[in-house]
């Protein structure tokens, strides 16, 4: 199954770490983001399936463009909020937000991203059919 992909996060370093562990594990990483304004452009320019979103974007909320985009953008990309802390710091804002689920930056891979999505190891989704 081909997945395409933004990733969103202030840290330059960690979208070019991040884009070569996702491509290995076969998600296509079509565009990176390091503030709102150009995830909103890029999304709306390149409709990816999926938009991975750094909680803490700079001086900019992540949970806030996570909300925007999954209800204001054309394409609505499913969005996956991740953070170098723990989700339970993340608990109540991420079960207030619109994005699909919450990912620590540790743990990301093309497994990891396909069981936030809902997919069984045989790829198959379970529960999300948006992607």
């Amino acid at each position: 199954m081909d997945m395409r992909c933004l990733i969103v996060d202030d840290n330059a370093r960690f979208l070019v770490t991040a884009r070569g562990v996702l491509e290995r594990d076969g998600i296509t990483v079509v565009g990176v983001a390091s503030d709102s304004a150009s995830a909103f452009d890029l999304v709306d320019r390149l409709r990816p399936d999926l938009v991975l979103v750094d909680v803490c974007l700079g001086d900019e909320s992540g949970v806030d463009l996570a909300d925007r985009l999954t209800e204001a953008s054309l394409s609505k990309p499913t969005v996956i909020l991740i953070s170098t802390y723990p989700e339970d710091d993340f608990a109540d804002i991420v079960a207030g937000c619109t994005a699909l689920g919450f990912l620590p930056k540790s743990e990301l891979s093309g497994p990891a991203v396909r069981r936030v999505l809902g997919f069984s190891d045989d790829r198959a989704p379970v529960r999300n059919d948006r992607i």
